[in-house]
């Protein structure tokens, strides 16, 4: 028998208590061995649930158990969940993790001390909710030379600028119908300004590249500002707009990253990619191209994804899963260095602006949106995030910059 102890009874821990009882046979027969929930941490009593006569309220009964071989962190946020996470790891006793913000902080560290007492840290459910990409990562792909990563890293932006575009509705009311629907919190600040998804392409850069990547580090815009005019522009160029967390190997040890809304054409296969689903893309020398697909939230997605973990661990009690994340830190080229192509909204007439324009912008790609008055729009040629902003300070007409997905 293993025995194990969830820290939350919220969301996600009622889901993995469910998944753990409804596929118990399952998981028991690909552990080969009786997975047992002894402990259910949680500072709530929940009388009349099944779950009750395991509840306990003190961290201290799980850290000094013996019996105790695997813990699952579900609770989220920094504190207490680090100090926690590391008392069991110090203690021996492996971890399974959903918290995004515990592992882009401090996940090099909590690696270091599962490989010195040769047991695991393993946060399968840390990005995309119940799509496996984090154990592909450091499994499947651990002979690829990876260069680049690029997702649809959030479902709540993606279903609002889904709503957006698809029904015309602006970014207020798209959010309150994620709100009402669930997909929301009811502070949706760290989804909406791209705080989320940026703690994910650390994560998930981190582990490609083999070093920590700072999610600090990363230059993050949100969909706030993004408008209905916006979204006439991306349907008269045949695109959508995405809310991508991407970073790419440049050169040796010269790294970007970056997350921002983006124009992604047809061709791109995350231009599909809808709703609240989200997708990771995914560049190898070797491989090219793969794409993983799937629901990116959700209680059953994400406790499922901790419940493979749970199952990974038992398999290897005394044995280390391999990871690539050194606690050196993943050095960045400015956001400022990086070369791109821009979707820029200017206001006026094109026939009255079109020769400052092209003085100012160099040769471009006019566009014009028969639903969007008083204004134009071009698309640049690739030049620097420095050299876009030069450029717009000299045209004050210019209302709006949207990155292109190239």
């Amino acid at each position: 028998m293993v025995n194990i102890a969830v820290m939350g009874y919220g969301t996600v821990g009622s889901g993995v208590v469910e998944v753990i009882n409804t596929n118990g046979a399952t998981i028991n027969q690909r552990v080969g061995d009786e997975i047992h929930i002894k402990y259910v941490l949680d500072l709530r009593d929940f009388p009349g649930d099944p779950i009750q006569e395991k509840i306990i309220h003190d961290f201290d009964t799980i850290v000094n158990d013996p019996e105790i071989q695997i813990v699952v962190e579900v609770m989220g946020g920094i504190e207490p969940a680090y100090t926690f996470v590391k008392k069991c790891l110090l203690a021996g006793k492996s971890v399974a993790t959903s918290n995004k913000a515990l592992v882009a902080k401090h996940g090099a560290e909590l690696l270091s001390i599962a490989r010195e007492r040769e047991i695991n840290f393993l946060f399968e459910a840390s990005v995309g909710g119940g799509i496996p990409i984090i154990r592909p990562m450091y499994r499947c792909l651990m002979g690829e030379r990876i260069e680049e990563i690029t997702g649809i890293l959030n479902g709540t932006t993606n279903f609002i600028l889904t709503k957006m575009i698809e029904e015309g509705m602006d970014f207020g009311d798209a959010l309150a119908l994620a709100t009402e629907l669930g997909y929301a919190e009811a502070d949706p600040t760290a989804d909406v300004e791209g705080y989320d998804a940026c703690r994910k392409i650390a994560i998930l850069s981190s582990l490609a590249y083999g070093k920590f990547l700072n999610y600090e580090d990363v230059y993050t815009e949100g969909i706030t500002k993004i408008t209905p005019e916006d979204m006439v522009y991306a349907e008269e160029l045949g695109m959508t707009i995405k809310l991508l967390g991407t970073s790419r190997k440049l050169g040796e040890d010269t790294f970007t990253a970056l997350v921002a809304p983006f124009l992604v054409g047809q061709k791109s296969p995350l231009y599909s990619v809808n709703d609240v689903f989200n997708a990771v893309f995914v560049h190898g020398n070797m491989l090219g191209d793969a794409m993983f697909y799937g629901s990116g939230a959700g209680k059953l997605p994400t406790a499922s994804a901790v419940v493979a973990d749970v199952v990974d661990a038992a398999k290897h009690l005394h044995r280390t899963v391999v990871t690539r994340w050194e606690s050196k830190t993943l050095e960045l080229v400015p956001n400022a260095d990086a070369k791109r192509r821009f979707f820029v909204r200017i206001n006026g007439e094109e026939s009255v602006l079109k020769s400052r324009v092209d003085e100012v912008f160099g040769q471009v790609e006019f566009v014009k949106a028969d639903d969007v008055e008083g204004e134009f729009a071009v698309i640049t040629g690739e030049m620097t995030e420095a050299e876009y902003a030069q450029k717009a300070e000299e045209m004050p007409e210019v209302v709006k910059m949207i990155r292109m997905a190239d």
